[in-house]
């Protein structure tokens, strides 16, 4: 091969590896763009930035829980209050999907929180501010004691929000849960080891209070039919000792689960839907709720 050739061949690799490279910040945009400015306040000392190779660093007892999201990037920056000693934390975390970032702020809102308009949904606590938006969860904690730190908060967020644009969807599976007995805001999503096996992923969860009975449904998103029926059989093979038995003329089972008490499952195309935490003398109610999860499947 020629000088010229080889010399040729090298710039059209740099040229590719520049375009792979530019695609790449197309897909995961930087988080620097999504940092606050708020009047009065400055960024004090290095913004910092983690991945999954380094987030213990930074959160070692939850990183776990961020990671099992497939958590993708945080930036944390600390902002001080010009002239005075206040400062406020910002967290920008890229869960690289609304589902996951959905994901991590459900596993640590609570129903009873004082919830707000910002972004898709957010919560305020003391000093505290958390927001779900598109494929990010942000987390806003102030140092300050005075009782404007409320609004101050919302400054910081309402701006994020702003940055970050669009603040996408909630996950269309929460549309089928029935509605009777919910109780709002519990619902959760877990992407692996749903119920405990590594074979169910996936998983949303609704919690229910009715007539004094508290009670689950769920719902399993399958990539397919095929892989939900699969998963389907994994489930009723584990749990043969516990005799599912058939119902509504097979195309539903039903269980006693040492944990969870009367199951109720079944698949609906690439969904498996179920009711747990029945109680025995409660039958009924848990085949109502089965198929009201069955009559809420889209088409």
């Amino acid at each position: 091969m020629s000088s010229k050739s080889k010399k040729m061949g090298l710039i059209i690799l740099c040229l590719s590896l520049s375009y792979l490279f530019l695609q790449g910040d197309e897909t995961s945009p930087s988080l620097d763009n999504f940092l606050p400015q708020v009047k009065g306040w400055a960024v004090k000392g290095e913004v910092l930035k983690f991945s999954p190779e380094n987030l213990f660093e930074y959160i070692d007892g939850a990183a776990e829980a961020y990671l099992s999201y497939d958590f993708q990037a945080l930036i944390a920056a600390e902002y001080q209050k010009t002239g005075g000693p206040q400062t406020i934390s910002v967290e920008i975390y890229d869960m690289g999907s609304t589902k996951n970032a959905f994901g991590i702020y459900s596993a640590e809102r609570y129903p009873d929180t004082r919830f707000i308009n910002i972004g898709l949904q957010g919560y305020e606590e003391d000093g505290v501010l958390n927001f779900l938006s598109s494929r990010y969860y942000i987390k806003l904690l102030s140092f300050e004691d005075e009782q404007p730190a409320v609004d101050v908060l919302r400054r910081f967020a309402t701006d994020i929000a702003r940055r970050i644009g669009e603040s996408g969807e909630w996950p269309a599976p929460l549309k089928i849960f029935p509605a009777k007995g919910k109780v709002a805001n519990s619902e959760k999503f877990i992407l692996k080891n749903f119920l405990g096996y590594d074979f169910l992923h996936n998983g949303y969860l609704a919690s229910y209070r009715l007539d004094s009975l508290e009670f689950d449904c769920f719902i399993i998103e399958a990539r397919d039919s095929s892989q939900a029926k699969k998963m389907l059989a994994q489930y009723l093979q584990v749990k043969k000792t516990a005799n599912p038995q058939s119902i509504f003329e097979g195309k539903a089972f039903k269980l006693k689960d040492r944990y969870y008490q009367g199951v109720f499952i079944a698949q609906r195309g690439k969904l498996i839907l179920g009711v747990m935490k029945i109680p025995e003398e409660r039958e009924e109610l848990g085949l109502t709720y089965l198929q009201s999860l069955l009559q809420n499947c889209p088409d």
